[in-house]
């Protein structure tokens, strides 16, 4: 017998063995069919789903507990409320501070000083914002740059960051206020709006370049050493690789900064510049009434809650993306 017909026999065999197995299964099957007295199995129809009747009551269970939940938390609620209306009413001193501090006359003559001084506000909270932004981002990259010869610059980044970190808002606004004019010096302006201004800026700056450079240094550093592989040198990692997802992670944090930023706004009024604080100072100097302080502290209220809501909900997003294997 020659080696082609072994092999011929060979194949025979296997194809063979092959259809036993396929009739075997197929054979098991309606056997098993034909035992159980069942018809063979069909696939499901999704029209034809009809939930169990322990399914609907486990639902109709879950939706009485959210409807108690939320009338719990809805009594609760007004119940504390009200405790407090009463207690702040119910006190010695309450008309008094009704008369001065929720007087409407004072109130509507305050409105339209106070919105003219809050333009102020805004318009140092945006100058100062994107100023505050690039120094931080420029700190933050300072101080992760790495080699030796880059000591001297870490180390100055550092101090910088610590000293401002440490530093008192209040201090240093006065201090560029009142000190930097007694200097004299040429070319350097006096206005306390710009000397404020540049305070907010040097404060902020250190706070954000620690948000920043805590989300460089989220960012794993495989993707650095991926990009350098593929020729990219490390300023061009830097830009195109690790900044990117490094700013993408850090906007909440971020935006907490802008609405603290906002407030803090009208702490250059010590100075003498006329914003929405000062303006409110100027109207109680004139009426010894303290409603106007409220008024303008209502329009900051205004302005932030919807920015602190917002912030809320991008970190929730971020959140739940990551939690979902999205991007950071």
């Amino acid at each position: 017998m020659s080696a082609e017909e072994v092999s011929a026999k060979d194949m025979s065999a296997e194809n063979m063995r092959a259809e036993d197995v396929g009739t075997g299964a197929v054979g098991t099957a309606g056997a098993s069919a034909e035992r159980t007295g069942l018809p063979p199995a069909k696939a499901a129809d999704p029209a034809d789903y009809r939930p169990s009747p322990r399914r609907l009551a486990r639902e109709a269970f879950r939706r009485r507990r959210a409807r108690r939940s939320a009338l719990i938390a809805t009594a609760s609620t007004l119940l504390t409320a009200v405790a407090l209306v009463a207690l702040v009413v119910g006190s010695p001193g309450w008309p008094a501070v009704r008369r001065s501090f929720f007087s409407a006359e004072y109130a509507r003559q305050a409105l339209p000083e106070v919105l003219k001084g809050l333009r102020i506000n805004l318009e140092l909270m945006a100058v100062c914002g994107v100023l505050i932004l690039v120094l931080g981002l420029l700190l933050a990259v300072l101080r992760t740059l790495r080699g030796p010869v880059f000591l001297p610059v870490r180390l100055l980044a550092t101090v910088y960051v610590d000293f401002f970190l440490g530093l008192p808002m209040i201090i240093c606004l006065l201090v560029m206020i009142t000190g930097v004019p007694a200097l004299r010096l040429t070319g350097v302006t006096t206005d306390p709006l710009w000397l404020g201004g540049a305070a907010l800026v040097l404060t902020y700056a250190a706070y954000v370049s620690e948000v920043f450079r805590a989300g460089i240094e989220s960012v794993h550093p495989s993707q650095l050493a991926a990009a350098r592989s593929l020729g990219l040198s490390h300023t061009q990692a830097m830009r195109f690789v690790v900044l990117p997802q490094a700013v993408r992670r850090v906007v909440p944090p971020l935006l907490n900064n802008l609405v603290s930023l906002q407030k803090d706004t009208g702490l250059v009024s010590i100075g003498g510049v006329i914003d929405a604080v000062y303006a409110a100072k100027i109207i109680n100097g004139r009426s010894f009434n303290s409603t106007p302080y409220l008024v303008a502290a209502l329009v900051f209220v205004a302005l932030t809650v919807p920015l602190t809501r917002f912030t809320g909900w991008l970190t929730a997003r971020a959140d739940r993306r990551r939690y979902e294997g999205g991007l950071s």
